[in-house]
């Protein structure tokens, strides 16, 4: 059967084929605030583990000029102290986390709640989920990688937050989503950010796409009854999967599957609450 996605996303070119590789080639623009954040979380939270964070310094981008009120540098730094006082040890994450400026991925009304521990808004009822989700999902498909992620399949683009954060931890990044509204803002968001190493696509994130697999690591955000078979099918062996699964009270909760050559290991973990997984495409 035909696959219903439709081409992906390539700005150099006015009809890209089906046969084109998705790119979106741009560069990310340096970020002044890091260094400052990962000196708080080094100092505040885990000050046994300063020296480690701190050597992650000259190696991350900084953001571009012009963040919340004068700048972003505080409020990033704030929520990182945050992230690793909640539990987030993975230096990794937390300098991507640090790396992205947030507030630039929500609307205007709602930008000083950017860097705050919360969901919010981003149309067509969804929702940019609260960094230390992000950052728990992210160590999660980290666990056991002591470099950089491979390539990563994301299921739910949004606004394209995560996706930023996920280009600074793996090598490719392939992003799905089914709301023609959310994945052209995410094209809108990111545009501005150059990163080549993130490539955008509309379609159903039920099927996944298999063009790009096997997946080192894939990453759902929004959960159903069952994990799509088609994700475990484009997984890697060795590769681990994050997503939100329905259980059987119809609450959510994080599940965590591992694929290996005896087979596949699912892991149930912590309450979360994401919106549903849907298939086809709107």
């Amino acid at each position: 059967m035909k696959s219903p996605l439709k081409p992906p996303f390539n700005p150099t070119a006015k009809t890209p084929t089906v046969t084109e590789r998705p790119s979106f080639p741009v560069r990310l623009k340096p970020d002044t605030g890091v260094p400052s954040a990962t000196k708080l979380v080094a100092a505040s939270a885990y000050p046994e583990r300063a020296v480690a964070i701190n050597s992650l310094r000259n190696a991350l981008p900084a953001s571009a000029p012009g963040g919340v009120g004068p700048d972003s540098q505080a409020l990033r730094a704030r929520m990182l102290q945050k992230l690793a006082a909640q539990g987030v040890s993975d230096d990794h994450v937390l300098a991507a986390m640090g790396a992205v400026e947030r507030h630039r991925f929500v609307d205007t009304a709602l930008v000083n709640q950017a860097y705050e521990d919360t969901s919010l808004p981003i149309g067509l009822g969804q929702t940019i989920s609260k960094p230390n989700v992000v950052a728990r999902m992210l160590e999660l498909l980290r666990q056991g990688c002591t470099g950089k992620l491979g390539r990563v399949l994301e299921i739910g683009t949004g606004c394209g937050y995560q996706a930023a954060v996920l280009s600074h931890l793996a090598t490719e990044v392939y992003s799905i989503e089914r709301l023609r509204g959310l994945h052209d803002k995410a094209r809108e968001n990111l545009r501005p950010l150059r990163l080549p190493n993130v490539h955008l696509l509309f379609g159903d994130g039920m099927i996944g796409f298999p063009k790009g697999a096997p997946y080192a690591a894939i990453i759902a955000a929004a959960g159903g009854e069952a994990i799509p078979a088609a994700w475990i099918e484009q997984l890697a062996v060795g590769g681990r999967l994050v997503a939100p699964l329905q259980t059987s009270n119809g609450a959510q909760a994080l599940v965590l599957i591992e694929k290996t050559r005896l087979g596949v290991k699912q892991t149930l973990l912590e309450a979360v609450h994401f919106v549903p997984l849907k298939s086809g495409t709107s």
